[in-house]
């Protein structure tokens, strides 16, 4: 079922979120369903949040982005309950957009490379280590459950220019091409 992505403002995008409990949810339908949200709406991640749930959940689905990208060619994941165990000092800049503020992109500086320790969908425990794209995918998604978005890492010059564009989509001034709720 393709899920509604909430836009800037819906409270769910700036909650804490709280750790999912093996058992509390069917946890294997709610990441069919934001898998499928995803693919409709062509992004590469999709947070628990962004479909208005504050739970510690995202997916990343990279395999659009192989010919640019080829070491995201494989990149389909889900990530249940993460921590960043550690971030590189070396960074990287790249524009970013997410699927909560359409029409915006930005340059953002991140990690370049990150270790995060998540659960998969049997509640398994993992420690992978990514790198370049793999790794901004995994950080942009993993703000989300910190009650982030990609426009709170740019600096405050660029964030005066997108400020009206914020403001446009918080007041319901936008449309995006996928279900979304204002």
């Amino acid at each position: 079922m393709i899920l509604p992505i909430y836009l800037y403002g819906q409270p769910s995008l700036r909650k804490e979120t709280e750790d999912v409990v093996q058992g509390e949810m069917d946890v294997n339908q709610l990441l069919a369903d934001m898998q499928e949200t995803l693919t409709q709406a062509e992004g590469c991640g999709l947070a628990a949040p962004q479909v208005g749930l504050s739970k510690r959940l995202f997916i990343v689905d990279g395999t659009e982005l192989g010919d640019e990208y080829p070491d995201c060619k494989d990149f389909k994941q889900a990530f249940i309950n993460p921590e960043i165990v550690e971030e590189s000092e070396e960074t990287s800049v790249y524009s970013e957009g997410c699927l909560s503020l359409p029409g915006i992109s930005e340059n953002v500086i991140r990690p370049k490379t990150i270790t995060i320790r998540y659960q998969d969908a049997a509640f398994e425990w993992h420690e992978d280590t990514y790198t370049d794209f793999k790794a901004r995918i995994v950080l942009h998604e993993y703000d989300h459950l910190e009650g982030h978005v990609f426009t709170d890492r740019i600096s405050p010059i660029r964030k005066s220019f997108v400020r009206n564009k914020l403001s446009n989509i918080a007041k319901g001034k936008t449309v995006a091409r996928y279900r979304y709720k204002h």
